[in-house]
């Protein structure tokens, strides 16, 4: 099941230090960010194998999540936020500020065949 991890942030007089170290469960193979979207839902999809990580760095946005058994919705509004999507955790992104850039790591190198789009 999704959940929220927070990084370790360090914040003093010139500005806030964000670390992402010994924070994320897996070995990261990928990132890629997200950014520029209208009033479209991203996503839709669940995974055979890769975990996710979901850094909102900059705005917000919301992102529904349905393991076949809970559904639940998540805000990410802080960059020192982290969003952990396992495998079967079918998600959708959604509600992007026009500043908003949603960075993602992921655990597996991108594979089409990974990807499962139907919803439980």
């Amino acid at each position: 099941m999704a959940k929220i991890i927070d990084l370790k942030t360090f914040t003093d007089k010139r500005g806030n230090l964000t670390v992402i170290e010994k924070s994320i469960p897996f070995d990261i193979k990928r990132i890629f960010y997200i950014y520029g979207v209208d009033e479209s839902r991203r996503g839709g999809h669940r995974h055979h194998k890769t975990v996710q990580a979901a850094i909102c760095i900059q705005g917000s946005c919301q992102i529904y999540n349905d393991n076949g058994t809970e559904q639940q919705e998540f805000v990410l509004d802080k960059p020192e936020k982290c969003l952990i999507l396992e495998p079967a955790d079918w998600h959708e992104m959604y509600n992007f500020t026009k500043d908003a850039i949603l960075m993602v790591l992921a655990s597996e190198y991108y594979d089409e065949k990974d990807y499962i789009f139907n919803r439980y």
